[in-house]
C-alpha cells in the first residue's frame, strides 16, 4: 500500500506542482506525520522531493524531474507506454496527451508498434464506426436496432441488448440478448447491415457460457488440404489442429459447428479441401457443390 502511495504522490506533485502535507493526507487519507515519512522515504530512494515552510512553502519536485529508475525499471516504464498503446489502438480512443506526458515524465520515446483497424478492405471506415457505435451501446447499457443477415442469408430487424464484443477465429462478433427471441445470441458483426442506438436501457447481463447455449452442435471434422493452399490453412487453423503429410498435403482435425456456415465455409476451399471425416458431410458438400454447378452451368 505505502508503495502505491509513494507513487501516487510524485504523480500528484509532477501534475500539480507543489501541495501541502495536509492536502497530501487529506487526498490520501493518511495522517500528516505519515505523509511527511513518505516524503522522507521517497528522499531516500533518489527522488528530489522537497518540502519548505512559510506561507509559500510546501511540498514539490526539483524543476525538470522526470521519472527515473529509483520508481519504475525501463523495463516497466515501457510496459506502462505499450498499454497504453494497445488501449488506444483498440478502442479508438485519443490518449496521445497521456501518452506524450508520460514519456515526458519516464523519459522514454512513445513510437507506438501497433496499429488496429476494425475495418475490411475497401470499407471506408464503417466498420470502425459500427465497432464504435457497439462500443457505446455496450459501456452505456443501451438498446440497439439492427438489421442483420443470418447465415441463411434471411434479413430480419431486432432490437437487442449487447453485451460484449468478441474476437475469434479472426472475426469479430457481438454477444448480446436478443429481445425478440427472449434469448442470448451471437452476432457477427459484418452482417449487422444496420444499427441504430436506442434510448432504452437495460441491466447488466451476464453473458452464459459457449458450451451451454442450446441449439448448436459441434462435431470433430478432419480435413485433407492440398499444399498449394496451405497459407490459409495456417491463417485460419492452429498449429496444433496440422499436421503435414510426406506430399505436403495438410491434415486438419478442428472441432466445428455442424451448419449452413460449415458448409459454405468447405466450399469457399473448392477443390483444394477433401473430406475425411465424417463420411455424411463429404455427401452433403457434393450435393451443394452440384446444385451450384447446375445453376450456374451454360
Amino acid at each position: 500500500m505505502q508503495e502505491s502511495r509513494l507513487f501516487k504522490i510524485v504523480y500528484h506533485l509532477l501534475d500539480k506542482g507543489r501541495a501541502t502535507a495536509s492536502e497530501l493526507a487529506e487526498k490520501f487519507e493518511v495522517s500528516v506525520r505519515t505523509i511527511y515519512r513518505d516524503i522522507d522515504a521517497l528522499s531516500g530512494a533518489g527522488i528530489p522531493i522537497y518540502a519548505e515552510a512559510g506561507r509559500n512553502g510546501g511540498i514539490y519536485l526539483m524543476n525538470d524531474f522526470v521519472m527515473d529508475k529509483a520508481v519504475l525499471t525501463e523495463e516497466e516504464k515501457r510496459e506502462i507506454l505499450t498499454a497504453l498503446h494497445s488501449i488506444n489502438s483498440t478502442n479508438n480512443i485519443d490518449n496521445r496527451q497521456i501518452l506524450q506526458k508520460l514519456s515526458a515524465i519516464f523519459n522514454v520515446s512513445s513510437e507506438s508498434w501497433l496499429e488496429v483497424d476494425f475495418s475490411r478492405w475497401g470499407n471506408n471506415g464503417t466498420d470502425n464506426a459500427k465497432f464504435e457505435l457497439l462500443k457505446s451501446a455496450v459501456i452505456q447499457q443501451r438498446c440497439v436496432k439492427i438489421t442483420y443477415a443470418n447465415s441463411y442469408g434471411t434479413i430480419s430487424e431486432r432490437i437487442i441488448q449487447p453485451l460484449k464484443v468478441l474476437y475469434k477465429s479472426m472475426s469479430w462478433y457481438l454477444k448480446a440478448y436478443c429481445t425478440e427471441k427472449q434469448d442470448y445470441r451471437i452476432f457477427k458483426l459484418t452482417r449487422i447491415i444496420t444499427l441504430e442506438m436506442l434510448s432504452d436501457t437495460f441491466d447488466k447481463k451476464s453473458f452464459p457460457e459457449l458450451d451451454e447455449m442450446s441449439g448448436q452442435v459441434y462435431s470433430t471434422i478432419v480435413l485433407r488440404f492440398a499444399k498449394e493452399i496451405s497459407y490459409r490453412v495456417y491463417d485460419e487453423f492452429d498449429n496444433t489442429q496440422i499436421s503435414t503429410e510426406e506430399n505436403g498435403d495438410l491434415i486438419v482435425s478442428v472441432e466445428m459447428p455442424e451448419d449452413e456456415w460449415l458448409i459454405g465455409y468447405l466450399l469457399s476451399f473448392g477443390t483444394q479441401v477433401d473430406i475425411i471425416e465424417p463420411l455424411y458431410l463429404k455427401a452433403i458438400v457434393a450435393k451443394q457443390a452440384k446444385g451450384i454447378y447446375e445453376k450456374y452451368k451454360s
